[in-house]
């Protein structure tokens, strides 16, 4: 009897260092997001951005440049890629869901951080991973409890972290932007980034392998950065943007008032801005997107500091993009090419090709929990639920597809409770076209369309819908298979 107990102890003690050794020879991850990020980057050839540092991740990777949210929103969006799950599948729409609590699965439901857990990894979360609202805390997820997850993105600023002047006056939401001459830490952005380096520094190079979630909290609004980079820009170089692009049949629906914007500060309660005032707005973004870039310079020094820089996969990408004036819109809450395209740089030293290359391959978002299960050597039997699609093929070859269009999905207006909410609106992107259609709440009735040609008008000026019926056509048939039968109308 005790034989049998000593050899039992000894195949499970055998079988648990195989696990072990096993788990050692996997690749780490350092998953960072940014917040209201758009493309304004160098990897992706904009010539104002200062950012050397996602142009290192870049030089030792590959960047994708036709990758795809599937909504222009926080919660909805980080809800989605985190869980595997489109939107309708995850069945969160707004900020304030949860997608424990929305899906009838959600008790089982198993995010991307918690199936590397499950695996054998330690996850940490620094940053604003899953939505703000509130504490908003998934605690499954992770081996120990997040950090820096907490607050709003008003409360960010030394202005709204100072005491009430003689009259008790603060603006309910801070200013829009701030620039002042302190230190990075000063800001929640910087905190964070000195705590994910301390953690790669720390970590042993032969321990448990880790999956570590950066969350930074810039360029979101309020645009708020150090000075040293608002100092960065000259603001005369930074160019404005053709309010000439709203022309030709654009629908009124797939637009919106740039609520959020003016709800901070000086711009509160205004319609409209000075052209002063846009580029103020613009450097102010730019400046955000320096400060962000700098913390991820401090994960990298880190991560070779740490001597895990050969065996990381090194993840960046955005929650959605962005409008800075463009189609006279700021924010985000559209289905636009501007709000739904997200960069997304993947470096992994163990691919074959890519490394400092691009790839115009369609990628989304929801693509990034089976593309790094599949690279770290997990199999995905445990999770056949997931709606996205394995990137690695890309990878090495970056010629290589895997998918014929990207889906995004807004609501309208979105700063509405649902029962005022009066469309949906489903837009596909293909090699050559978007095209977006918008469904009545009430009946799935379609009240307007969109097809944009990104051959002759990579701005989508110019909704040629009616002028090509056949590619309309054919784009409906393609996108009726991402639309729930309740918002056609069907029963």
């Amino acid at each position: 009897m005790k034989t049998g107990l000593i050899l039992t102890a000894i195949f499970f003690g055998i079988l648990g260092f195989s696990r072990q050794v096993l788990a050692k020879q996997r690749p780490n991850v350092v998953l960072i997001i940014a917040d209201d990020l758009n493309c304004r980057l160098s990897p992706y050839g904009d010539a104002i951005a200062v950012t050397p540092n996602l142009q290192r991740i870049a030089d030792r990777g590959l960047t994708f440049t036709r990758a795809y949210c599937q909504q222009a929103v926080c919660n909805p969006s980080r809800s989605s890629f985190l869980t595997g799950l489109r939107p309708d599948t995850v069945k969160v729409d707004d900020l304030r869901k949860s997608f424990r609590k929305t899906m009838d699965t959600g008790e089982d439901l198993v995010t991307l951080p918690q199936f590397f857990k499950k695996n054998g990894y330690f996850c940490q979360n620094v940053g604003k991973i899953f939505h703000n609202m509130g504490d908003t805390q998934d605690r499954e997820s992770w081996s120990i409890d997040e950090v820096l997850h907490q607050g709003t993105h008003a409360a960010d600023t030394v202005y709204n972290n100072t005491p009430l002047d003689q009259r008790g006056v603060r603006s309910p939401k801070g200013p829009v932007t701030e620039s002042l001459d302190v230190p990075d830490t000063v800001y929640r952005d910087g905190q964070i980034a000195n705590l994910a380096a301390a953690m790669l520094r720390e970590h042993p190079e032969d321990g448990q392998p880790f999956f570590l979630a950066v969350g930074f909290w810039r360029p979101h609004l309020p645009f708020v950065a150090p000075k040293k980079y608002w100092n960065q820009y000259d603001p005369n170089l930074i160019p404005l943007s053709d309010e000439a692009e709203l022309t030709n049949a654009i629908p009124s629906i797939a637009l919106h008032d740039s609520r959020e914007l003016f709800s901070y500060g000086e711009l509160r309660g205004r319609t409209e801005l000075t052209t002063a005032q846009m580029r103020h707005l613009r450097h102010g973004y730019y400046a955000s997107i320096s400060f962000m870039d700098s913390q991820v310079g401090k994960i990298l020094d880190a991560l070779e500091d740490g001597g895990h820089r050969e065996d990381t996969i090194v993840v960046f990408t955005s929650d959605h993009g962005f409008h800075l004036g463009e189609h006279q819109l700021w924010g985000k809450t559209s289905n636009f090419e501007l709000d739904a395209r997200v960069p997304l740089i993947i470096a992994d030293p163990r691919a074959v090709g890519g490394h400092g290359e691009l790839t115009t391959s369609l990628s989304e978002l929801v693509d990034l929990y089976p593309t790094l299960v599949k690279s770290c050597g997990f199999g995905v039997d445990g999770a056949q639920y997931l709606e996205g699609v394995d990137l690695s093929p890309i990878l090495n070859d970056p010629e290589f597809s895997v998918k014929q269009a990207a889906v995004t999905q807004h609501q309208h207006p979105f700063y509405a409770s649902p029962d005022s909410w009066e469309a949906w609106g489903y837009s596909i992107r293909t090699t050559d076209w978007r095209y977006t259609e918008w469904r009545s709440v009430s009946d799935g009735a379609v009240i307007a369309k969109e097809l944009y040609s990104h051959l002759n008008d990579p701005q989508e000026s110019n909704n040629v819908a009616q002028a090509f019926p056949q590619v309309v056509a054919k784009h409906s048939v393609m996108l009726s298979e991402y639309i729930p039968p309740h918002r056609r109308g069907l029963p």
